[in-house]
């Protein structure tokens, strides 16, 4: 009746932000800094700096003045500033981008609002690295083959 057994009912030792999701209604102004671990979901207004390791998703009524940093973004509404995105960007009809985007991966739907510097990190650089290796492994290959 009373185990010690605790499968399932650790409340506290390893909390999972990433299931998380914070939400800012519609009329919502926030001025100054965010910093969470869970997702957002952005229907209002935010000014100043705004850093999550979570997906943050931006609705139509949404705006983000400033910076934002985050793996994944999903923009219906309003950005204007600084972007940082790890992972993918996804604009939607909808959306309306301005100022410095660095991102993994982009996608963007017809009719979305892109007046943007946009660089892509990662990708290139790790295509030449792998590139450089598969030549150095190819003529090792082709030295052996040659030799025996």
């Amino acid at each position: 009746m009373f185990s010690d057994n605790k499968k399932g009912r650790d409340y506290g030792s390893t909390t999972d932000f990433s299931r998380n999701q914070n939400k800012i209604s519609e009329g919502t102004k926030i001025v100054g800094d965010v910093i969470s671990e869970g997702g957002f979901r952005i229907e209002g207004t935010i000014e100043g700096t705004f850093k999550t390791t979570g997906k943050v998703v931006v609705g139509t009524s949404g705006f983000i003045k400033g910076t934002l940093e985050c793996s994944d973004a999903d923009f219906e509404g309003k950005f204007s500033g600084t972007l940082n995105v790890s992972n993918t960007l996804s604009l939607k009809p909808t959306a309306h981008i301005e100022g410095e985007v660095t991102v993994g991966k982009l996608a963007v739907e017809p009719g979305a609002n892109f007046n943007a510097s946009c660089s892509m990190k990662g990708s290139v650089k790790s295509l030449g690295k792998s590139g450089e290796q598969k030549s150095s492994q190819s003529q090792t290959a082709q030295g052996q083959g040659k030799s025996a």
